[in-house]
């Protein structure tokens, strides 16, 4: 039982140290601890899965915050939601484990673990429209292996973060062998970083990103609707930026319902002013989709409407009517969107840039957005994102979601703007780093300028294919070796 408890604790553990500065660094650390123990014990699956359910319980508290402060569903609920998906979550690394427990070579360990763990995070993104939150790639944003997103994605930097942590535990060399080989590795990785697969496209681009700070358990009351729309307005319409962006459902009434003075009114009057807001629409279906417009001088000339929806929220999985009506707040059936939107253009003197939208969590779904790139007639420039985490009050989830949107622009290497309602806008460069962001939870106007840039990388061109080719070429070779 003690042990059990150690292993939990061990788990959440690792989520806290990916919340620290460099967190990156510091988890292979945990993870090389992990490893350490779980592979001196014989019921490894059960111990790997308690050390799975610590960490996800703690890196996705922030769904109790919206299940209870926000939705007003009892805490035991709450409670016993974020343990049933942690539960399931957990089950992917424990089943990386079991592949890999019985192998006696220390070199089979390494390159089976660092292989099996990156096979298993990408199914825990596939299966049932996918979870990949909270995932070891994005932590190495501010990690050591942040360029290989850029070749391989986000799997390569799961892949080298379990493999070092699992060389510095398995590994039979000495310490200072090891501590030269994890320079080496290291060091070459970063020079990588120094190749650059785009270029800057045009001069800089002018930005306001608008963030509202509505709370989410008034958004959607008729009596506090007339303020976010005043203020949205208001805001849109004294820029004078070439680009200005508002978040996810910032006129969070239907499209059809907004008065067309009211669409006039915030309107572009100058040719150069381009505005994107967030606004729910209607599908071709009827049923409302999660959309954002975009405006100009001609008028509503845009709209994308999202297509990877989220369970509970945009859409109700059979059988759980019952859970997503003991929530306080309107959700309903989404529409979903085609996967082959085509990008906004923004004409920027001579240049067109193409804008590629998304809204909320498809910043999660790297493999997604190289494929719109890669299948798409006009080449991006340009990621836009609208978010309204509102729903997770001051959890973690805001910083969990600017390190996936930071991962997303390297493995595109293009940069991407946040517009959120209270937290992270920002601005990320084509290397991923934050160049500009607003305090969250407070109401203001982000105005800057962004360099946009052309140009695919190979993660782009390939996808999560060759990772995945090679994770199992060595997975089978390390179990091979282990047979011999």
């Amino acid at each position: 039982m003690i042990k059990a408890l150690l292993f939990f604790l061990l788990g959440s553990i690792c989520a806290w140290l990916i919340e620290l500065p460099f967190g990156g660094w510091f988890l292979i650390l945990g993870l090389a601890a992990y490893i350490h123990f779980i592979f001196k014990e014989q019921r490894a699956f059960l111990f790997a899965w308690l050390f799975g359910l610590g960490y996800f319980c703690n890196a996705l508290w922030w769904i109790y915050v919206s299940l209870h402060d926000v939705g007003k569903i009892a805490a035991p609920i709450s409670v016993l939601a974020v343990i049933a998906l942690s539960a399931y979550l957990a089950l992917f690394p424990a089943i990386a484990i079991k592949l890999v427990h019985q192998f006696h070579s220390s070199a089979a360990r390494v390159i089976g673990l660092a292989s099996s763990w990156a096979i298993m995070e990408w199914a825990r993104g596939q299966l049932f429209t996918g979870f990949p939150w909270a995932g070891l790639a994005e932590t190495q944003v501010d990690g050591p292996f942040f360029a290989w997103a850029t070749i391989f994605g986000g799997l390569a930097c799961t892949w080298f973060c379990v493999g070092l942590a699992a060389y510095l535990s398995q590994g039979k060399h000495n310490l200072f062998t090891k501590f030269v080989a994890s320079i080496t590795i290291v060091s070459a990785s970063h020079a990588l970083g120094l190749i650059s697969f785009t270029e800057p496209i045009g001069r800089p681009i002018d930005v306001t990103l608008i963030q509202g700070n509505f709370p989410q358990s008034l958004k959607f009351d008729p009596e506090y609707i007339h303020q976010q729309v005043s203020f949205y307005s208001n805001a849109i319409k004294s820029s004078d930026s070439h680009l200005v962006v508002a978040p996810e459902t910032a006129f969070p009434l239907p499209l059809k319902a907004i008065p067309q003075e009211l669409i006039s009114n915030i309107k572009p009057n100058i040719a150069k002013k381009n505005v994107i807001l967030g606004v729910v629409s209607t599908g071709n279906s009827g049923l409302p989709t999660n959309s954002a417009i975009a405006l100009n001088q001609s008028n509503l000339i845009y709209q994308y409407d999202k297509n990877h929806l989220v369970p509970f929220g945009e859409f109700i999985p059979w059988g759980f009517q019952w859970f997503v009506d003991l929530f306080k707040v309107p959700l309903g059936n989404f529409e979903r969107g085609s996967m082959t939107q085509v990008p906004y253009i923004l004409e920027h003197g001579s240049d067109q840039i193409a804008i590629g939208l998304m809204i909320c969590y498809e910043d999660v779904f790297g493999d997604e957005l190289a494929k719109r790139q890669r299948n798409s007639t006009l080449e991006h420039h340009l990621w836009i994102n609208l978010t309204n985490l509102a729903w997770f009050g001051e959890s973690q989830a805001p910083e969990q979601q600017l390190r996936l949107a930071r991962l997303r622009s390297i493995e595109t290497g293009i940069p991407t703007l946040r517009a959120t309602n209270t937290g992270v806008t920002a601005v990320i460069d084509s290397q991923g780093q934050v160049i500009y962001e607003l305090p969250k939870f407070q109401q203001a106007t982000l105005k800057t300028s962004v360099q946009a840039y052309s140009g695919k990388t190979p993660y782009v061109w390939l996808g999560d294919l060759p990772i995945l080719i090679i994770s199992a070429l060595f997975l089978v070779f390390a179990w091979y070796q282990n047979k011999k």
